[in-house]
């Protein structure tokens, strides 16, 4: 028993070493964004509206197609007639029943059909394209989650350190004052900026909550060690009129703006084709079945239902094809109008191409002004924490041999971590205006990435559905 409890104890104590010796694993920000683009809901809730709206494009294709039904009918009557001058009163009940198919095919529809065909496809496209820039915008929203979790960490951890040394400049206050070096005065400022340094650290850990909820909304799972991120500069255009080429070429808003316009213009053509002739052909087969039986009727004295069947049955097979031209002469105003909304409608959506690609160009602008801006910060940000830190080494010595304050000390230290925290910031600013620049010229996907993620292709729904002529489950089995 005790060689056991030896044994056991040995093993557990090699299994604690070796964990300790495990590294923790970090989460990346490539690995951040890849759990953003598997599982983000409202890219999911965004593919899934795409998938209904390929259905638009099989329903639209119906219009030429057939239509089958099955028609039956089934009819019994029963009647009594009275008669005076003695004549027996008649009696007559017939049942009839008939069942056939139906088969209606339009031949032409004004070209409304293939109109709306088109007009479908354009609008499939224009999702496909609004599905990429929602990717755009849900990566983006993923990276600026993970910068703001580093950051704000950043921020408690610099909070954390300056109430750590507040705590012991007034603990050395203290001890100066009881001994009769230092003044009442100097203890009373270093409490003062150890109870701000408290307040700030609680406002910064509060932030720091606020950015990992975002950060599980956006991503899906929880921040725990997170590895530091860089700008992903091999993808960054060159120049800001490379950016501005590139995005007015490829950015999928304004792609989706154009296929918006092409479906436009079909709904039109299709508005149009109601005031052209109409050809349909309808064939119908169809099998009836009646039989009646009468009586009465008869003259006072006289039979004259005699000899004659008492029930009378019949069975006719039919067939009918019917071919009808439909020439619209006037419908009350209601086709034309169509017509010029959509014609309004048409221009609106031109218009809106226009505006998209100025506020492409904008962001363009703003996103490059950003990343040169925090560029910038991180060179200066840097210098100014290297000349706050030697200053602050510097004033804490000329303190301890009597020639600088405690107010100079407190002050020094809040430079040091003022300089910190915008350091801190800059350095997300910079991954964040990078990330928002490859957005902004449509670069910011999946592929471009190359993210470890399962790449979601829209064409492989569409291509399933856009000729199917039956079936009521979904292509994944639902």
């Amino acid at each position: 028993m005790v060689l056991k409890k030896i044994t056991l104890l040995a093993l557990l104590s090699g299994s604690l070493a070796l964990a300790a010796t495990l590294p923790v694993r970090s989460e990346t920000l490539d690995g951040a964004l890849a759990k953003a683009y598997s599982y983000n809901q409202d890219l999911n809730a965004s593919r899934a509206q795409l998938r209904a709206t390929d259905e638009t494009v099989p329903q639209a294709k119906a219009g030429l197609r057939p239509r089958v039904n099955g028609v039956g009918s089934l009819s019994a009557t029963r009647s009594r007639t009275t008669s005076g001058d003695g004549i027996s009163p008649a009696n007559s009940e017939v049942l009839s029943s008939s069942v056939g198919v139906q088969i209606n095919q339009t031949l032409f529809d004004g070209f409304q059909t293939p109109n709306n065909v088109r007009s479908a496809k354009a609008q499939v496209q224009a999702s496909q394209f609004n599905l990429s820039n929602t990717e755009q915008n849900t990566l983006l929203d993923a990276v600026t989650a993970y910068m703001n979790v580093i950051r704000d960490r950043q921020i408690a951890d610099l909070r954390r350190q300056n109430l750590g040394f507040l705590n012991e400049q007034v603990r050395a206050a203290r001890a100066r004052f009881d001994v009769g070096e230092g003044t009442r005065t100097d203890v009373a400022q270093a409490e003062s900026q150890q109870a701000l340094a408290t307040a700030l650290l609680n406002s910064a850990l509060s932030s720091v909550a606020s950015s990992e909820a975002s950060y599980f909304q956006v991503i899906g799972d929880a921040p725990n060690n997170l590895s530091p991120a860089k700008a992903p500069m091999r993808l960054l255009p060159n120049s800001v009129a490379s950016a501005f080429a590139v995005s007015q070429r490829q950015h999928p808003a304004i792609l989706a703006a154009l296929s918006a316009v092409d479906a436009a213009a079909y709904q039109v053509k299709s508005a149009e084709g109601a005031l052209l002739p109409q050809v349909t052909l309808q064939g119908q087969v169809a099998n009836s079945y009646s039989s009646s039986d009468s009586g009465g009727g008869d003259l006072p004295g006289v039979n004259t239902s005699a000899g004659r069947p008492d029930v009378i049955t019949q069975n006719e097979v039919s067939g009918t094809v019917t071919a009808q031209i439909t020439i619209p002469i006037y419908q009350g105003g209601a086709a034309s109008s169509l017509v010029r909304q959509y014609k309004e409608t048409l221009g609106q959506r031109r218009i809106e191409v226009d505006g998209l690609r100025d506020q492409v160009r904008a962001s363009v602008a703003t996103s490059w002004a950003e990343l040169q801006a925090a560029r910038a910060n991180i060179t200066g940000y840097q210098a100014q924490v290297r000349s706050a830190r030697l200053a602050l080494e510097g004033v804490v010595e000329e303190r301890n041999v009597g020639q600088r304050t405690t107010l100079d000390v407190l002050d020094s230290q809040a430079d040091l971590i003022s300089a910190q925290i915008l350091l801190a910031g800059s350095e997300r600013d910079e991954v964040v205006a990078a990330y928002s620049l490859l957005s902004s010229v449509g670069l910011l996907s999946q592929k471009s990435l190359k993210l470890a993620a399962t790449n979601y292709d829209p064409n492989d729904h569409y291509i399933a559905v856009e000729d199917k002529w039956f079936g009521l489950r979904t292509p994944d089995g639902r």
